[in-house]
């Protein structure tokens, strides 16, 4: 099955701002813009099935393409305490103590990176049984992450620590197309 990722467009939120799970809506004309450029670069497949987070800045985009399935396993890492604080407000010993154990540390009191793992590979299995040929899944950074990090075998704390540790500069409304076999 071809699963085609797409990071949602730009949210409404300050630059520096640790928004993980909250539900904010996206900028006003970028699920237009980037379901545009989508077209140009023919990222889209109009016959595939079309899952989405079901934050608003996801569904912004889905519902320009279809009537998605929306599902809370695509949802970004919750930060807990850090949601909607700017990064340079939460205290460095408690940045430096998710740096030290990026998978199982839980920042703000949230989820750690392996509890998301967890929540995405269950999304992912269960897509896997499903008789598509592709998928768009309109989805958040971190879940792309963690999808493309995942090797047949892996564990979730695996996958999570893998995701975690390759650099990533996914743009709002990029595509990335993955393999993933049955």
């Amino acid at each position: 099955m071809r699963l085609i990722l797409i990071r949602h467009p730009q949210p409404q939120a300050a630059p520096g701002l640790c928004y993980g799970s909250t539900d904010l809506a996206a900028l006003p004309g970028e699920a237009e813009r980037v379901l545009a450029t989508l077209r140009a670069n023919r990222a889209i497949t109009p016959a595939a099935a079309l899952y989405s987070s079901p934050l608003r800045r996801c569904t912004a985009l889905a519902n320009l393409l279809g009537q998605p399935t929306l599902d809370a396993r695509l949802r970004e890492l919750h930060f807990g305490a850090w949601e909607m604080r700017h990064w340079d407000q939460i205290p460095r010993a408690d940045v430096d103590a998710w740096a030290a154990d990026m998978a199982h540390y839980r920042p703000g009191g949230g989820e750690s990176a392996t509890d998301a793992a967890q929540r995405v590979l269950a999304f992912r299995a269960d897509l896997l049984q499903q008789p598509h040929q592709d998928a768009m899944i309109i989805c958040h950074a971190g879940v792309m992450r963690l999808l493309m990090a995942y090797e047949s075998g892996m564990t979730a704390a695996q996958t999570a620590l893998r995701a975690a540790r390759a650099a990533h500069r996914i743009g709002y409304g990029e595509a990335v197309i993955l393999e993933a076999l049955r």
